[in-house]
């Protein structure tokens, strides 16, 4: 268990970057482009960082999960089987990646975030309304669920995007609700991530449950937006999130080649 020693004035701001991205991921994920840097540089190593923010990260995704249920958008005995693979998943991913190299997946991952934000930047009435659904019951949860806790636990950056996306497209359903249901799974697997990351004692609890408690402010107010801007605020917010997810991805892929080239020109 480690209890670092960090000075107020950078738990302070160590709080407000937690708050502005609980506000971002409950609206379309990513807020972890944010905290993770921030993580790293206030001195944690790198295993130290993600444990820490896999902490923080379930205070915002627990806060704005408990308002989707609370307003009812969101019925947990309706989402049984998808919470139940989702843990798992993400459980096996976590467990995989401690000795499987992701660099595969690290390639592969800008390219699917930005097909993300195409999706919904080029298809403007996607998610407008309920649509017919396509699976039901177990492909769907083993889909949705299974597929996307395992990548969670895995490597994590986009899952929200990913969830969110399952709802839209497999589920037929409207953005707003998509974007509850998904943060409750995106809950589930951080949950079952922290959790082995718990047990490997990497976790900063200072720092990261000063970051939870931003988590779960930013989270709160972000979940309210959903549920009353809708679509005209996700929508651009999933596309705008995606866009900056995928060029940081790619940078820290291919920066040091990119730096290269420009300076042999």
């Amino acid at each position: 268990m480690e209890w670092l020693s960090v000075a107020p004035g950078l738990l302070c701001v160590l709080f407000l970057v937690a708050l502005l991205a609980g506000f971002i991921d409950s609206i379309a994920g990513g807020g972890g482009l944010l905290t993770v840097p921030a993580l790293l540089a206030a001195g944690l190593s790198p295993a130290q960082a993600l444990a820490t923010n896999k902490l923080q990260s379930v205070g915002g995704s627990f806060s704005a999960s408990l308002y989707f249920i609370r307003r009812k958008a969101v019925n947990l005995r309706e989402q049984w089987l998808n919470i139940v693979l989702t843990f798992l998943g993400s459980l096996a991913g976590a467990l995989l990646v401690q000795h499987v190299q992701g660099d595969i997946l690290r390639q592969l991952l800008p390219l699917l975030v930005i097909a993300i934000g195409l999706y919904f930047l080029l298809m403007p009435r996607i998610g407008e309304d309920d649509r017919q659904r396509r699976l039901h019951g177990l492909p769907f949860a083993l889909v949705a669920g299974g597929c996307v806790g395992f990548y969670d636990g895995f490597f994590g950056p986009g899952a929200g995007s990913f969830y969110a996306l399952a709802f839209v497209t497999l589920c037929g359903y409207n953005l707003a609700k998509s974007t509850a249901h998904a943060k409750v799974l995106n809950f589930t697997s951080n949950l079952g991530g922290l959790l082995l990351f718990m047990l490997g004692g990497k976790v900063v609890w200072l720092v990261g449950l000063v970051m939870l408690a931003g988590q779960v402010c930013g989270a709160r107010l972000g979940a309210r937006m959903v549920l009353s801007q809708g679509q005209k605020l996700i929508r651009p917010m999933i596309v705008i999130v995606s866009a900056v997810m995928s060029a940081k991805l790619l940078y820290d892929s291919h920066g040091a080649e990119l730096a290269a080239w420009l300076h042999a020109l």
